[in-house]
């Protein structure tokens, strides 16, 4: 899919202004095993992804580097939907998780990269969950798997629901200044159910952002 460059620019002032003023975010479940916890509470065994982690700005067709040091491994193994639209939402989605963890990588919440997949509650939902793990001092190593993914747009067109189960059964938090790796035992914790509201970008043709994160923690139906 051709897909015209984000203007990056613009995108940071937008969110800096709604940094300000967004609510939402949620509390970390625990520093011994990395997950993105809920920002909102809601409410098969996956295959693997040819292209786990996605991209350096060359490879990405926003223009926008999202790319992962390769010791995080985030595995999608999403089947495309053939509405474009449903399409496009879902590879953000993807790409908003991504801007997550390349904002860990590179220890900030300000990085180009979120500023450009997320506004709203979905962009003080990623500087909580970086800024946790700032003050943490730590990172994440791993492999998170991510599957059994669901779209639904909303009947204006302007807006995608894209639902998923999340494994960080192996997925660990690790010390930045130490390198040690913070393993638990595998547990219902390790399974999450998230619910992103993906919004198509006004002027960025096929560019949608995350506007809204609800997590289902200890999801059983994940398992």
């Amino acid at each position: 899919m051709k897909r015209r460059s984000l203007p990056v620019a613009a995108a940071l002032a937008a969110s800096a202004a709604l940094l300000l003023t967004a609510c939402g975010g949620g509390d970390d479940k625990s520093s011994n095993n990395d997950k993105i916890a809920g920002a909102d509470q809601g409410s098969e065994a996956p295959k693997e992804s040819a292209d786990p982690s996605a991209a350096s700005a060359e490879d990405n067709p926003d223009g926008v580097d999202v790319s992962l040091p390769k010791d995080m491994n985030l595995v999608f193994d999403w089947d495309k939907p053939t509405d474009k639209n449903e399409a496009a939402a879902m590879e953000d989605a993807a790409n908003y998780i991504r801007a997550i963890y390349h904002g860990v990588d590179k220890r900030t919440s300000k990085d180009p990269a979120v500023a450009s997949y997320a506004t709203g509650g979905g962009l003080t939902y990623a500087k909580t969950q970086i800024d946790s793990r700032i003050d943490g001092d730590w990172t994440a190593t791993g492999t998170r798997r991510h599957y059994q993914v669901t779209t639904r747009s909303a009947p204006n067109g302007n807006s995608v629901e894209v639902a998923f189960c999340v494994d960080s059964s192996k997925f660990y938090g690790k010390e930045v200044k130490t390198g040690k790796v913070l393993k638990s035992e595998p547990s219902i914790t390790d399974f999450d159910y998230f619910k992103i509201i993906m919004t198509k970008y006004p002027t960025a043709e096929s560019l949608w952002q995350a506007s809204k994160v609800f997590v289902e923690t200890k999801a059983e139906k994940c398992q």
